[in-house]
């Protein structure tokens, strides 16, 4: 299938369920996860082996020795990377960006085999020989998966998403990050303009940035439909679709203010977004979103331009984005809405202490060992442990390259390794700390440190622009972070703590991942509506912070 040779992380699949391929089935939920294992391959030549024995690394079991005998289907794929030549003076090899949201089964380009069913027995030995004669196809013939595991809406048709009246997508290049890759890059967005743009020629809009996953098309967090749904959609797909045409009716109808939203476009080769944060591992992409992609958005939207003018808002990595970019950006944004976000103090990381623990998957006794758990439900039950999660990361790829989530917080938050890949903050086989690297994690990423460190100076800039919200048994743990930031928040005000915050933590009682501050609604409804419950609250801050003089009333039509 390749002329040239090839880099990459090559996976073998056993399944031993058929409703599916096994390359969809691998998952961080251990118990529901079908097995894979895991080689790197370098300049790979065309048609040579890449061998995958006993001494492969597997999750969930950790080597093929250890499977079962019995009939299985069997699928093998190679995840291929690109070679990058960083600013840095480094040579990296990872997997790039290629619309799909950084996910290797869909991964435009990658090889991989149709599924076989196979007798396997570890004990009887042999070689079985698989070809990898298909390609992933590009992703206007490959929409309707890549779509599903995007959770972007799968009731927009469209493969490459096209402007409209109301939603516009833009690519901006990045010279910075063009210099830091070493290779072309942008940044993209899609806009959503406010009812009477086009009517009004001289109105000037706030602008609400949201922060959230790579999605090819608006995505807020439900989607913008312009028509009722299809009567044969069903269960949560007819849900989702009558919410997302529910917002278009409340956006054009004046029930909701004016304003123009942009959602942001910034996948890297380690994730499907880069954090919206200046990174050692992968370039200054906090300055680039401030200083090239939203001026060019307010320049080219007419939107008013001025920090008290714009906020920000997202949930989950888009939640830890908003606070870190209210935070490292305090007088560029004008409050941040901050919906169960990423760790936010790495002592609760999830349910690790960085700096003081020895080992981040067990809590460590002298005759026996507890294992941590990473995932669960609002009940208690344990779905995914520390070193599951991360077990099923390494074995898509070594050096932080899984593109799963403790891979992209070691990318964004540690120093450079000395082989060019991100420093590990722990042992991704054992689950040792590196404290050294922890360190390095709290002086320049530990949100709730820095909040304490600098607030004498960063609390004036921020007062009553945090408001926080999070469930109480979210999913992955991440209220008992928020809980210790809430700690240090209710001190500010009293004496040597500087100014009061004057924001608000709030907590959803039993609610999962991730709760929108409603207490009056199920989790999975209010979901559905942080639109219409907080831009009129984010616009009503707008209108109150505004200086002397301001524009309060072109775009109040």
């Amino acid at each position: 299938m390749s002329a040239a040779p090839l880099d990459g992380r090559v996976l073998l699949l056993f399944s031993t369920d058929t409703s599916d391929e096994p390359r969809f089935q691998i998952r961080e939920e251990t118990a529901e996860s079908q097995q894979a294992f895991g080689v790197d391959v370098d300049a790979q030549a065309p048609g040579a082996a890449a061998v995958i024995d006993a001494s492969a690394f597997g999750y969930p079991a950790l080597s093929m020795a250890s499977i079962k005998p019995g009939d299985y289907n069997v699928q093998a794929l190679l995840n291929i990377y690109g070679i990058y030549h960083l600013g840095n003076g480094h040579t990296v090899k990872l997997p790039p960006d290629k619309g799909e949201g950084q996910h290797w089964q869909t991964k435009p380009g990658n090889l991989f085999s149709k599924p076989v069913k196979m007798h396997i027995d570890p004990q009887t030995g042999g070689t079985i020989r698989i070809s990898l004669t298909e390609k992933v196809p590009p992703i206007n013939e490959n929409s309707a998966r890549v779509d599903t595991l995007l959770n972007w809406s799968r009731h927009n048709s469209a493969a490459v998403p096209v402007d409209t009246k109301w939603v516009k997508h833009i690519r901006v290049p990045s010279p910075m990050l063009t210099k830091f890759w070493g290779k072309p890059t942008e940044l993209g967005a899609v806009v959503l303009l406010p009812p009477g743009f086009d009517e009004h020629p001289n109105a000037h809009y706030p602008l609400i940035v949201e922060q959230d996953h790579f999605h090819r098309d608006l995505f807020l967090p439900n989607g913008f439909q312009t028509e009722p749904p299809s009567p044969d959609l069903k269960g949560g797909e007819r849900m989702y679709a009558e919410y997302s045409y529910k917002f278009f009716q409340d956006w054009t109808s004046g029930r909701l203010p004016h304003a123009i939203v942009m959602t942001i476009q910034h996948p890297t080769p380690y994730f499907d977004d880069s954090y919206a944060v200046n990174s050692a591992n992968q370039g200054p992409y906090g300055d680039a979103i401030t200083e090239e992609l939203i001026p060019y958005v307010e320049k080219n939207f007419r939107a008013i331009g001025q920090g008290w003018a714009r906020v920000v808002y997202g949930g989950s990595t888009g939640g830890w984005e908003a606070l870190a970019s209210q935070v490292f950006y305090p007088d560029f944004y004008d409050g941040a809405w901050v919906f169960c976000p990423d760790v936010v103090d790495f002592r609760a990381y999830p349910t690790t202490n960085l700096y003081e623990d020895k080992n981040a998957y067990f809590v460590e006794g002298p005759f026996g060992d507890v294992p941590r758990p990473e995932q669960r439900d609002k009940t208690g039950m344990l779905f995914a442990t520390m070193q599951g999660a991360n077990h099923f990361e390494l074995v898509l790829g070594t050096h932080g390259r899984s593109g799963e989530q403790f891979d992209i917080w070691q990318a964004v938050y540690s120093p450079v390794g000395e082989d060019g890949y991100p420093k590990p903050i722990f042992d991704k086989q054992t689950g040792v700390i590196d404290h050294s690297t922890a360190a390095y994690w709290h002086e320049h990423y530990d949100l709730n440190a820095i909040l304490q460190r600098d607030w004498l100076t960063l609390g004036p800039k921020l007062r009553g622009k945090l408001h926080i919200y999070v469930g109480s048994d979210d999913t992955y743990f991440l209220n008992n972070a928020v809980y210790l930031m809430e700690d240090f928040l209710n001190q500010t005000g009293t004496p040597g703590h500087g100014v009061a915050y004057e924001g608000e933590v709030r907590y959803g009682p039993r609610a999962e991942h991730c709760w929108n501050g409603d207490p009056t609604k199920p989790n999975w409804y209010s979901r559905l509506h942080y639109n219409q419950m907080y831009l009129p609250q984010i616009v009503e801050r707008i209108q109150k912070t505004a200086p002397p003089g301001s524009d309060l009333t072109s775009w109040r039509y």
